[in-house]
């Protein structure tokens, strides 16, 4: 087995805990403790899910894009297991910031989806996660569906910046960043459990990576193996039929 799969294999108890025990915090203390906000009252508090899941979805498709860089240099299969993994977990909490952020418009904005620029950045980020995975799904030969899974996951990440920056580039119905160089515009008491939140789900990337990458690496194996059998059988078969040996 692989190096680096050993070496995941280590981690996996540790990472799960600590992230189970941040995201704990974080959401007792976003829905118990934290304050109402001063406009949005009690809704504000599905900020403490939407935004961590929104950037952590980002997060896990920055590790995407800078695995399929290194794919296309290496050729290396677990680091392909890992952007597959990647991608999965990335569209997955995408879809999860798509879902809680139609729940927050709803109130918010009076409607459950508009096209504003940075929720249509989103969108497509989460579109282009699917068609990778169904890319995943439609090329047979192993190298030739890693191949063009890493350039269309490089392709695709031409969409992060707009995303992140898209609400202080044009008039959006979202508010801009409320971490940034003009400070920040949260207080310590919403700001301690939304980056528990965060940190937490960060970990708990870490954790699926270590898995997902786990099981992905072994069903490859196992599929090759099956390969290298079947062909021996065939092998076999056609040596006994043949007349000429």
């Amino acid at each position: 087995m692989s190096g680096l799969i050993l070496k995941l294999r280590r981690f996996e108890g540790v990472t799960g805990f600590l992230a189970f025990l941040l995201m704990t915090c974080g959401l007792y203390l976003g829905l118990v403790t934290s304050p109402p906000d001063f406009y949005q009252g009690e809704i504000v508090r599905i900020m403490y899910i939407h935004v961590p899941f929104a950037k952590t979805a980002l997060l896990a498709y920055t590790l995407l894009f800078a695995g399929s860089l290194w794919y296309l240099w290496r050729r290396d299969p677990v680091v392909d297991n890992l952007c597959h993994a990647a991608a999965g977990i990335s569209f997955f909490f995408t879809l999860i910031a798509l879902i809680t952020g139609a729940i927050w418009a709803k109130p918010a904005w009076g409607t459950w989806w508009s096209w504003d620029p940075k929720l249509t950045a989103f969108l497509i980020l989460w579109m282009v996660e699917a068609g990778y995975l169904m890319l995943r799904t439609m090329i047979e030969d192993a190298e030739q569906r890693a191949r063009y899974a890493a350039i269309v996951a490089i392709v695709g990440f031409v969409d992060l910046p707009i995303v992140y920056l898209a609400a202080e580039w044009w008039r959006t119905l979202h508010q801009p960043l409320s971490i940034s160089t003009r400070g920040l515009s949260l207080s310590r008491e919403m700001l301690t459990p939304l980056a528990l939140m965060s940190i937490g789900l960060d970990v708990l990337l870490m954790y699926l990576l270590m898995i997902r990458t786990q099981m992905l690496y072994l069903e490859h194996l196992f599929a090759a193996k099956q390969g290298r059998l079947l062909a021996h059988r065939l092998r076999d078969r056609h040596e006994a039929t043949d007349p000429n040996e």
